[in-house]
């Protein structure tokens, strides 16, 4: 009977500040996971340069946003695209997050979450009570897989996306946080994975279109949340959205269904 090679899949992230959910940077996590070989990504990235000329030695998201080359930017999400059927995209509201995770933690009841989650939207003095509350977590944090790093469940939800049984092989972005330990707890945890080895997106073009995806998505939701919506590219983006990514059910809803 012949040996079959595990799917290997390839991802990259947004909005990522490690353990760090709320006071930072970001407000939104996002973690695409494509299923692309080499040469087809090779030549997305070749395409993208042709219609946006840009000089830059290394693309980003932030090329596609332009407003000049919207259409190249709905050319990517679209039918006629590379990703339609080949990437997926889990995104977390990164307060969210945390909050389920105090909830968690200190065993109060369900209904704390939305109480703090709204209070948060309306307060700086809630605001202020769950940024000291993300510090105490992490202090008090000692296992390999944090309950507050949104990477580590991003990785175990693309590999059971993926997986039709068999684990899957996971290609990441270079991230510090995933060393040898915290890799092998993590095929641990989920036996949907196979292995997990990282790439250098500066020579793997698939890296870069997980990159596309991440960036792009991690920058119009975040916009959405905050009241900033682009309709026209969170319906391209639907078709991709994990429906398991973490968010307050009202926000989740609002979504568009594919």
């Amino acid at each position: 009977m012949p040996i079959t090679e595990p799917l290997a899949i390839v991802c990259d992230e947004s909005g990522y500040e490690g353990e760090k959910l709320v006071g930072g940077v970001t407000d939104v996590f996002a973690h695409a996971s494509i299923r692309l070989d080499e040469a087809t990504a090779a030549a997305c990235v070749a395409e993208l340069r042709a219609r946006i000329k840009s000089p830059a030695t290394m693309y980003k998201a932030n090329h596609l946003l332009r407003s000049k080359h919207r259409a190249t930017l709905l050319w990517f999400l679209g039918p006629d695209g590379p990703l339609p059927g080949n990437a997926s995209v889990f995104v977390i509201d990164k307060t969210y997050f945390l909050i389920t995770g105090l909830v968690d933690l200190l065993g109060a009841r369900p209904e704390t979450t939305t109480f703090l989650y709204d209070a948060h939207r309306r307060t700086e003095r809630a605001r202020e009570f769950l940024d000291a509350a993300n510090d105490f977590i992490r202090a008090q944090e000692t296992a390999v897989l944090p309950r507050l790093d949104p990477l580590l469940p991003a990785i175990i939800r693309a590999a059971e996306h993926w997986s039709d049984g068999t684990p899957v092989l996971i290609a990441h972005d270079r991230q510090t946080t995933l060393s040898p330990p915290r890799i092998a707890a993590l095929r641990q945890a989920s036996p949907a994975i196979a292995a997990i080895e990282q790439l250098d997106s500066f020579v793997d073009h698939r890296v870069q279109i997980a990159d596309f995806l991440a960036g792009i998505t991690y920058r119009i939701l975040s916009g959405r949340l905050h009241g900033n919506d682009d309709p026209e590219v969170v319906a391209a983006l639907t078709p991709y959205l994990d429906p398991q990514s973490l968010w307050t059910t009202p926000w989740l809803s609002a979504v568009p269904s594919a």
